[in-house]
């Protein structure tokens, strides 16, 4: 299924990336959306010499309140219409919700929630109005359980996971799908970046390029949760909802322990 134009979150790297790659090879156009100007820059020529698509980039901070109405300026004074919404950009950070500062956990509710539901709410109106599109944005395995040590981080997926859904049901009578995509452990910069080194899960951790295009065919599909590992499913749907809750929080916290 090729869309005209997709406008992708955090797409300097990791699944963002992979993402927008998929897209532009399928014929899409593409805007690419993180804080790097130079490497947005470096991936537009990259798509546009392998691919022939149009890429446009916009640099933003998606911590910043206003980011989601810049962005929706931006793409708005370039007259494009955006049948695709991939909200990627997320991050996590490690340690006792007490400990840490708090500044850093408001900026992650701010990118994984705020700006994720204030673009939702912009672009989603103008695909309403078209009858088509497709949003998928991208949650985490952990929005199925409360996460002992990645406190904020574990709620904010929880966050994204149920409005997605909620929304999916919404615009289902408008010819508009959205898809929650909830991988467990994937290789990218998010373990540096929320200071998740030592922690065991991260061993096994999937590709990033494996999960955007299990993502990608979700959305295709309109599909309106997507994992990436059948055991993780069959775990998070019927395993864990069985269990004592006191249990689940020390298996959870047993998880994001880090290894001395």
């Amino acid at each position: 299924m090729k869309f005209a134009t997709a406008l992708i979150t955090g797409a300097s790297s990791g699944i963002g990336l992979e993402l927008a790659r998929i897209h532009a090879r399928k014929g899409g156009d593409v805007v690419i959306v993180a804080r790097s100007r130079d490497k947005l820059e470096s991936i537009k020529k990259e798509l546009q010499t392998q691919h022939g698509v149009k890429v446009h980039v916009v640099a933003e901070d998606l911590a910043d309140g206003a980011a989601a109405d810049r962005i929706f300026n931006a793409t708005e004074a370039l007259g494009l219409s955006i049948d695709v919404l991939i909200n990627n950009a997320g991050f996590g950070g490690h340690g006792k919700f007490f400990e840490r500062n708090l500044s850093a956990d408001q900026a992650m509710m701010q990118v994984n929630m705020v700006t994720l539901t204030n673009l939702t709410h912009l672009y989603l109106k103008g695909m309403v109005a078209r009858r088509h599109g497709r949003i998928l944005n991208v949650s985490s395995t952990a929005s199925f359980m409360p996460g002992p040590l990645q406190a904020v981080y574990y709620a904010t997926k929880a966050y994204v996971t149920s409005f997605t859904q909620a929304v999916a049901e919404e615009v289902r009578e408008y010819g508009v799908t959205a898809t929650a995509l909830c991988p467990g452990a994937v290789a990218t910069g998010f373990v540096a970046a929320g200071d998740l080194q030592g922690v065991d899960i991260w061993k096994s951790a999937k590709s990033a390029e494996s999960v955007a295009r299990r993502g990608y065919e979700a959305m295709e599909r309109g599909e309106l949760v997507a994992f990436n590992e059948c055991k993780l499913r069959v775990m998070l749907d019927w395993i864990i909802p069985l269990l004592p809750r006191k249990l689940v929080l020390k298996v959870s916290r047993q998880a994001m322990e880090k290894v001395a």
